[in-house]
């Protein structure tokens, strides 16, 4: 596959407010395992290869397992994950599937209560910051180095 435009060079200032998402997400307080989990369980509905490759290393160099990589896809029939990273993939899977139904009250009501509301708000901005990177990395089929 080759790529179709280098989007670092094509917009250099679409590029800085993307960047202005992750310096808001990386200021969050969220905790990183959790910020990889999502990012990569993201990249995976979306079937961005180039950010899964990335965000699967990051979260390993972070020290997660891979055990917890290997069946994040399937997270909600394994014991590997907490609480609040299934609320957060829960949220992340609705956010980014929100053309298929919304954000149903379920899904709320399993993430409302591990998470403050300021939390919320950023977990929010993690699923929208991703989400785009990965409709840059799909659109102009960024390559894998």
């Amino acid at each position: 596959m080759k790529q179709r435009l280098d989007f670092y060079k094509a917009s250099p200032e679409a590029i800085k407010a993307m960047m202005g998402l992750e310096h808001r997400v990386g200021k969050s307080g969220l905790e990183k395992p959790l910020v990889e989990l999502v990012r990569l369980r993201a990249s995976q509905i979306n079937g961005c290869a180039f950010c899964m490759d990335m965000h699967t290393a990051d979260a390993r160099k972070g020290g997660d397992n891979e055990r917890r990589l290997a069946t994040l896809s399937a997270w909600r029939e394994t014991p590997f994950f907490t609480d609040r990273e299934c609320a957060a993939l829960a949220w992340t899977e609705a956010l980014t599937l929100v053309a298929d139904g919304h954000v149903p009250d379920e899904v709320w009501n399993q993430v409302h209560p591990h998470f403050s509301e300021s939390e919320l708000a950023d977990l929010t901005l993690l699923v929208v910051a991703i989400n785009g990177w990965n409709r840059f990395s799909i659109g102009f089929r960024k390559t894998l180095d």
